[in-house]
């Protein structure tokens, strides 16, 4: 019976719930049960909170029996540790703050306790969600649910690993370069980035501001429109809140795609890509004729420079929201009594790692006096041409299509002595960051290792609900989405 029920789709999940087919407790016990006999092999939890998830569900079975409750009453979830969880230690996968205890609530994970969520735990990331693999987490490594020997992704790994490996029924992750979409690939789950400004950010562990999104992961396109109908709308405590109604995003999705025109871009088809990978999507845009879109090639020139400043813009971010990590109000901190400037070095030293280390260096760098037009100015710049392509693209089409990762998970320790290799893992899914847009990542293929392999649909801001035509119709087409690990 657990594998049956961790097995539901959100979805699933909720109309069980709601018919008293199962209850809060059963479905939570089951998801922790599962857990606590596998995910000593895959690590994709930091903190499992039974004693927490079986109150919360025991509120919402309550509720449910009085015909009240929420979109996604009693349906266990697991959460991105850099989320600010009230009374849940909340780490960041870094020991500078490996005992942190918030007194407060952020926007995105209040909106799904409102709605009945159970949250499982906090699930293991890259620090300060910098990494493309989750191998830099304090907390150790996380491993692919297809394959203990890959990388799950990142920085969102534990999520899509956990999602993947039906440890939780989804998660929110974090997107700042790619963190929920290229792990969604590599673990054949769905993943969506929102708009920036489309989902609060309030409670949000900083990396890079102006990158930093928040959106759903989970088994199927629908029930991303579930979460992301959740989570999504404006916050007057995050100042870059859009306030536009949110969409039902459920309705938007459809079975055809007549009347769609889509843009293959040519410079998202790369020497050195995988050739499976390029196979894959080559036969998933075949797919979406099949289903009616026209398809047509276009050109984003500016798509090469993205992945050098994307590592200017994110690392000088980076180095300024850090900075408040000085081992004195909140954290690890290592007095050793030789007065403040030592104590932030010790402190910042020990509770850093080298990753993080690396980025606040490169951050300060380019933002000093003498480097700072060279360098931030001049990255600024060329973000504004690549988002100027994106527009010039969705003057002729509605949303565009690529490859989501330019390979499938690569082994663990593969690259962690190769920054740039590992940097350009997101090669294919910063510029939608850097451009502000939305976009998602759904399961299209297997390599021949039976590796997952993931399609990126693009769109323009605030245009979801074409994301979720475009990815609906497709899922609804093919059955990749229902292919999941022998993790057993």
């Amino acid at each position: 019976m657990e594998k049956e029920i961790t097995g539901w789709t959100i979805a699933r999940a909720v109309k069980a719930l709601r018919s008293r087919e199962v209850s809060s407790e059963e479905i939570t016990r089951a998801y922790l049960d599962r857990i606590e006999r596998l995910d000593p092999k895959l690590g994709s939890y930091i903190t499992v909170d039974a004693e927490g998830a079986l109150d919360a569900a025991r509120l919402s079975d309550a509720r449910i029996d009085k015909g009240e409750g929420g979109a996604i009453e009693g349906t266990p979830l697991g959460i991105k540790d850099i989320f600010v969880t009230e009374g849940l230690k909340t780490t960041c996968g870094s020991k500078i703050l490996h005992n942190w205890i918030p007194p407060f609530e952020g926007t995105p994970t209040r909106k799904l306790k409102e709605a009945g969520a159970v949250f499982l735990g906090k699930l293991n990331m890259d620090e300060f969600a910098m990494g493309s693999s989750t191998e830099t987490s304090y907390f150790g490594v996380t491993h692919n649910p297809w394959d203990l020997e890959r990388i799950p992704g990142g920085s969102s790994g534990g999520g899509s690993a956990a999602v993947a490996a039906r440890l939780c029924a989804g998660t929110l992750g974090t997107d700042t370069g790619g963190s929920i979409r290229q792990p969604a690939s590599v673990c054949g789950i769905v993943g969506i980035k929102p708009t920036y400004g489309r989902v609060s950010r309030y409670g949000v562990v900083a990396f890079a501001s102006s990158l930093d999104q928040v959106g759903p992961m989970t088994r199927t396109v629908r029930d991303a429109a579930i979460l992301l109908g959740v989570i999504a709308g404006h916050d007057p405590m995050d100042s870059t809140s859009i306030p536009q109604p949110v969409p039902d995003y459920q309705a938007a999705i459809k079975e055809d795609l007549a009347g769609v025109k889509i843009g293959v871009p040519k410079e998202y088809f790369i020497e050195g890509m995988q050739p499976a990978v390029e196979d894959s999507v080559r036969k998933a845009i075949g797919i979406l004729e099949d289903l009616g879109a026209e398809t047509v090639e276009i050109s984003l020139p500016h798509t090469k420079y993205a992945i050098a400043i994307y590592y200017i813009i994110a690392t000088a971010e980076a180095s300024s929201n850090l900075a408040r990590y000085d081992g004195i109000k909140y954290g690890f901190s290592k007095d050793e009594g030789k007065g403040l400037i030592e104590l932030y070095k010790a402190s910042r030293s020990e509770g850093f790692g080298d990753e993080v280390k690396r980025r606040i260096m490169l951050g300060t760098y380019v933002l000093s006096a003498g480097y700072y037009d060279a360098y931030y100015r001049k990255a600024m710049q060329v973000r504004t041409l690549i988002r100027r392509d994106f527009e010039q693209a969705f003057e002729k089409v509605d949303a565009v299509v690529t490859p989501t990762s330019p390979t499938t998970a690569f082994k663990l320790g593969e690259r962690t002595d190769d920054p740039l290799q590992m940097y350009l893992s997101d090669i294919f899914t910063v510029p939608c960051n850097l451009a502000g847009l939305p976009g998602m990542s759904i399961p299209c293929g297997l390599d021949g290792q039976n590796l997952p392999i993931g399609l990126q649909i693009l769109a323009p801001a605030l245009a979801e609900e074409t994301i979720f035509h475009v990815a609906g119709a497709y899922e609804s087409a093919t059955d990749w989405h229902r292919h999941a690990p022998e993790f057993d």
